[in-house]
């Protein structure tokens, strides 16, 4: 029985490469689906301020420090393990060329973060103007982000992931001057 190698018999196979746009589409669709998964349940997770409603108008139920900074934490704890997964996702099908990955990765949290804070807000928005109860009531008002340096967590954990990987195959070529380093541009 004779051996064939190569393309003609299909084993092994070449390894695949995508060129840029591929990886930055990916990252497009796959950081616009996880931000609308994810702003759903940033929803269901987050706890809201309790809003006292009469016919004067609406004011926060007492200090609430801790509904306020929850929702925050649950944002950027949803987003870091949404940073860390779609980077990895994205790194694994183009590590040979990490500027691409880099900018499909920051587009995906960009994206994704976006995308998550919409459909956050949208599902948990409450129009206070419009409620009017006879007797002064506690209601739980809307959902929203306090902090706008949450929405930095995705996109700075991309860049991390990445910046450390570049860093570790430039630390490989250096040791290893004779090994291609995914730093090189390919298209």
């Amino acid at each position: 029985m004779s051996h064939v190698e190569g393309p003609a018999s299909g084993w092994p196979h070449p390894r695949r490469t995508r060129n840029a746009f591929s990886v930055t589409g990916a990252g497009v669709v796959v950081g616009l689906l996880t931000g609308v998964a994810l702003g759903v349940l940033w929803w269901a997770l987050a706890p809201r301020v309790s809003v006292v409603v009469s016919d004067q108008g609406f004011r926060a139920n007492n200090f609430q420090p801790q509904e306020y900074l929850a929702s925050d934490i649950a944002f950027g704890a949803l987003a870091l393990v949404a940073g860390i997964f779609v980077t990895t996702g994205l790194v694994y099908m183009r590590r040979e060329h990490l500027v691409a990955t880099l900018g499909a990765a920051l587009l995906a949290a960009v994206i994704g973060s976006l995308g998550m804070w919409f459909v956050g807000t949208q599902l948990g928005s409450v129009d206070l103007e419009q409620v009017s109860l006879p007797e002064p009531s506690v209601i739980e008002g809307p959902l929203e982000v306090h902090m706008p340096a949450i929405f930095l967590v995705w996109p700075l954990t991309a860049a991390v992931i990445i910046s450390v990987l570049a860093l570790s195959d430039f630390l490989a070529t250096w040791r290893n001057p004779g090994q291609q380093s995914g730093l090189e541009l390919h298209q």
